[in-house]
């Protein structure tokens, strides 16, 4: 039995072969039927609502079922559908078939057989378009899933650090530690300044490789309890507690900085020299504590006065973010 829920588009010029095809479809109980005189006004009845099955005659004037099937494998793809191509033709031979399957038809009834062939194989794309359509609706759904678990995910899909949700959550944790037992939450930012001038240069795959390279380096050259984090695309954030705040100091940090800037990265296309900056913003119990988002903020507006002077740059919290 048909699903009456079925949505099917004829198009058809000629009287003789519309009556044919509605006889038909009215016999076997489709609900769902819209009417199309030319292959123009059968696009726009499909950008109106798609359809699963369209049915359409091969010879149209102005445009014939061929072009009129490109179209609609373009409304397909804008609209994550799949409609079922039916084109009724007196054409036959081996040549012309392979012609509309090249061109994206996914069937073909011959006039002369029409009365015979066109319910089974109307139940035969009835199958297909719902299994098509729920396997489109099923991957789409995929699709969002995933892109959620990414925007919720902490860590960074390329190098496995953890991303700037995560920066912020263990910098958060380390202010508090600084409250309730002193010392100084410190915030380092590593800008990778000639990071546009390398993507113009290599492919992605490479830059992937250099930016997995920072990631492995920065690990190596912290203290264990030290977070390595990727902030953004050419931005990494290492959040530490020291002791005292006189250890937030450019040359406390001077060994990682001349680590990641003296040392070229290794890639498949040879090695790449990176040029970073760094900037760090420092807060001790002494200060009315700043949020974890104010403190990268206070780090961040001193990326461009590092990259002027290719040095580090370092700021204590003092209860506002100041512009550099």
């Amino acid at each position: 039995m048909p699903n009456t829920d079925t949505s099917i588009l004829v198009v058809d010029d000629t009287k003789f072969s519309s009556a044919m095809v509605n006889r038909v479809i009215a016999r076997a109980g489709y609900l769902d039927v819209r009417h199309a005189n030319t292959a123009a006004n059968a696009l726009k009845l499909l950008e109106e609502r798609p359809a699963h099955i369209l049915i359409a005659d091969w010879l149209m004037p102005e445009m014939d079922g061929l072009e009129l099937t490109q179209h609609v494998r373009q409304l397909d793809e804008a609209g994550n559908h799949f409609t079922y191509v039916m084109l009724l033709t007196a054409k036959e031979g081996v040549e012309a078939l392979a012609e509309a399957f090249e061109q994206g038809v996914d069937d073909f009834v011959n006039k002369s057989h029409m009365q015979d062939q066109l319910l089974p194989r109307l139940l035969s794309a009835e199958r297909i378009t719902v299994l098509q359509n729920r396997l489109l609706q099923e991957n789409q759904n995929l699709i969002e899933a995933n892109a959620k678990l990414k925007k919720l995910s902490p860590f960074d899909g390329l190098t496995g650090l953890g991303n700037r949700a995560y920066a912020t959550r263990r910098l958060a944790e380390t202010l508090k530690h600084v409250l309730s037992r002193g010392g100084a939450a410190c915030c380092l930012l590593i800008t990778v300044n000639n990071f546009e001038a390398m993507r113009k240069q290599y492919p992605p795959a490479i830059m992937s490789q250099m930016l997995l390279a920072v990631a492995r380096r920065l690990r190596q050259l912290v203290r264990p309890l030290d977070v390595v984090t990727r902030v953004g695309p050419n931005q990494f954030a290492i959040i530490t507690h020291q002791p005292d705040i006189s250890h937030c100091s450019p040359q406390s940090y001077r060994r990682i900085f001349d680590g990641v800037n003296l040392k070229a990265i290794k890639t498949s296309a040879g090695f790449i020299t990176i040029k970073a900056a760094m900037t760090i913003a420092a807060c001790d119990e002494k200060e009315i504590a700043p949020t974890a988002e104010a403190l990268m903020e206070l780090a961040q507006t001193n990326v461009g006065k590092a990259i002027e002077t290719a040095g580090i740059v370092a700021s204590r919290w003092s209860g506002e973010v100041q512009p550099a």
